[in-house]
């Protein structure tokens, strides 16, 4: 066994770590301890778990760790580096594997090659009409007025494309211009020059395709000279806090902020002022948010905030929480796998007795959603945003 160990590092491809991983050394740190496997929501579906596949990565064994599709089902949840020992970007050895599979012309997921495409020439996740991002904006009252490509605004309300192209989303932006409305905020929108931020492709391994749209979007918000940029999309909020900056050099003067921090600010303030909501919630932390972003309170302040409002934590909360199966593009990959990941979640907010579950983010709603539906439990699935608008927003038109 000893000599097979040494033959197959002897073997190995020495490149291929840092390939996958520029800090490739960091690998050498890891003790197979498989907590990056245990807090994986996918590794029952893989033939090569986490710890296997960094392994091999570590051993500069290409066909074999190229050889499985196992990667494609990773949701970016970031548990795997969350809950290592060593510190191990697990996430980014993922994403690194993903990358080094498409530029070594080996198959990809139709689905998932697909939506790259898409992303890249419609510059959204749905392939629609870019110019129709503002769909969502239909039914919303005249008062409002023009929220489109304007100067001298409070903020730039970045919608993303979840809240902009699917319909049961639609709410979201909808509650959250209101209550911003409501607050006595101005806000624009770029509309149709608003382009996907990114992200899917970033989470695919197509760090260098991302960078066109990076390009498009600062220079759409320099366009307007706005100094706060807005988003309730947690995908959004992260790209354009932590991703952008890897690529240039941002507006200096501008702040990236997500709806939850913003709506707890406009609280504390005293510019809303929310009105008794009977409700026992709990609230679910998306991954992009909470464990890659680092932000846990802002949502809790804003729902502690809403008199009548009883919050329960679920068994697995803050840098702990459970995935919800929507991240990563894998449930255009595998519908099942995130159906999967998603009931394991809607169960922790059954245990607890919770007649809502609340999050920040569109794809979690939508994943959290599908599963209460398998359930058949008279839970509803709310985002943060559209809880505030019903509260602060009783007596408004």
């Amino acid at each position: 066994m000893s000599a097979g160990l040494y033959w197959t590092e002897a073997g190995g491809d020495p490149a291929f770590a840092r390939e996958v991983l520029a800090e490739a050394d960091r690998l050498y740190s890891c003790i197979q301890c498989g907590s990056c496997t245990a807090s994986c929501p996918t590794a029952n579906r893989m033939t090569i778990t986490p710890h296997r596949l960094s392994r091999l990565v570590r051993l500069g064994l290409r066909a074999e760790a190229l050889g499985t599709q196992d990667f494609w089902l990773c949701t970016s949840c970031h548990a795997c580096t969350t809950h290592c020992p060593r510190g191990i970007p697990l996430l980014d050895v993922m994403i690194g594997l993903k990358g080094c599979a498409i530029r070594s012309g080996l198959e990809v997921p139709e689905e998932l090659g697909l939506l790259h495409r898409t992303v890249l020439t419609a510059h959204n996740i749905s392939g629609d009409p870019n110019e129709e991002r503002l769909a969502w904006s239909n039914n919303l009252p005249q008062s409002l007025g023009e929220i489109e490509n304007q100067r001298g605004t409070d903020c730039l309300f970045y919608v993303g494309c979840v809240s902009s192209f699917y319909p049961r989303a639609h709410s979201i932006p909808q509650a959250f211009a209101r209550t911003m409305r409501t607050a006595g905020i101005s806000f624009t929108t770029l509309g149709g020059d608003e382009w996907c931020c990114g992200y899917p492709l970033f989470n695919a391994g197509l760090k260098d395709a991302m960078a066109t749209l990076v390009e498009h979007n600062v220079r759409q918000v320099e366009r307007l000279g706005v100094r706060t940029l807005v988003t309730a999309c947690p995908s959004c909020y992260h790209a354009w806090k932590v991703i952008y900056p890897r690529f240039g050099a941002l507006p200096a003067d501008l702040s990236i902020v997500h709806a939850s921090q913003y709506l707890a600010q406009l609280i504390d303030d005293g510019r809303l002022k929310p009105r008794p909501l009977p409700r026992v919630v709990t609230y679910h932390d998306p991954c992009d948010l909470g464990r890659k972003s680092g932000e846990y309170d802002a949502p809790r302040r804003v729902l502690e905030s809403i008199p009548g409002v009883e919050l329960r934590e679920m068994a697995n909360m803050r840098e702990d929480a459970l995935c919800c199966g929507g991240g990563g593009d894998v449930k255009i990959y595998s519908h099942d796998t995130t159906m999967e990941i998603a009931k394991r979640r809607i169960q922790q907010v059954l245990d607890v007795e919770a007649d809502t579950v609340v999050s920040a983010c569109q794809q979690c709603r939508r994943a959290l959603a599908g599963a209460v539906q398998w359930a058949r439990r008279p839970v509803k699935v709310l985002d943060l945003t559209e809880v505030v608008w019903e509260s602060v927003g009783q007596e408004q038109p």
